[in-house]
């Protein structure tokens, strides 16, 4: 099957974000519907979230590529082969990838630096928490938008994954570079395949009309979709503003 996506990597700007104070706080420790922050902390992370809203440019380049080849352990699609651990089993029957790189640039971790050599701790911490918080928010914005297009085109999309996590080889992020780069959006990948700015975020989904969700659990709970077929979790929070 082939979807009318384009061949080339596609960036995403102008994006409306909206951060999740749960994902920022959960970087400074505190655990959703466990641990409540006291009025200093709440007034922290506000001027601290003001900041940062000034601070960020979120932004993304996404590319779709048809799967040529596909087996318990391995992906190859766009010229790349992607050695993932088990992804046949998590993913099912899959027609597309889309690989994607988010950030929001390198401002922010400029004034966290810049704080931290002014000794003002607990602002420079919040910050990077924010910070953190944003980019994951952005991750997931992303791959909400990725499953819309695939749903306008019949197809189911996946969770996302990253190397470096569950068992896929960080090393495997030069490959995915080489499927989607990032420079388009400003990030490079060095010799230990670490990103900069280091508040960006690489991804990978898979899409197809029997591609599985059953494990799409976070996406879900963001998806602002009415009456998606494929909904797995209620609507709880969107990272759409």
């Amino acid at each position: 099957m082939t979807a009318p996506f384009p061949a080339t990597p596609r960036v995403l700007t102008d994006i409306a974000l909206e951060i999740d104070p749960d994902e920022a706080l959960r970087f400074q420790g505190y655990q959703k519907g466990r641990d409540v922050p006291d009025a200093a902390v709440r007034a922290l992370f506000d001027e601290a979230l003001a900041l940062g809203r000034r601070l960020m440019a979120p932004r993304a380049v996404v590319r779709w590529a048809p799967v040529a080849r596909g087996d318990r352990d391995t992906l190859a699609a766009g010229g790349v082969a992607l050695a993932i651990p088990t992804i046949g089993e998590s993913w099912g029957a899959v027609e597309h990838v889309v690989a994607g790189v988010c950030t929001i640039g390198d401002a922010l971790e400029r004034r966290v630096a810049e704080l931290w050599a002014a000794r003002e701790l607990p602002l420079a911490m919040m910050l990077d928490s924010v910070g953190s918080g944003a980019v994951e928010s952005l991750a997931e914005y992303v791959n909400d938008a990725l499953c819309q297009e695939g749903l306008a085109h019949g197809l189911r999309v996946t969770n996302r994954i990253s190397p470096g996590y569950a068992g896929w080889d960080v090393t495997q992020q030069r490959e995915l570079f080489r499927l989607c780069p990032g420079d388009a959006v400003g990030v490079t990948l060095n010799a230990a395949c670490f990103m900069a700015p280091v508040k960006s975020i690489s991804l990978l989904a898979g899409a197809g009309r029997e591609a599985r969700v059953d494990n799409y659990f976070s996406q879900c709970a963001r998806c602002w979709m009415p009456a998606c077929a494929y909904r797995r979790a209620p609507a709880a929070r969107t990272v759409h503003r």
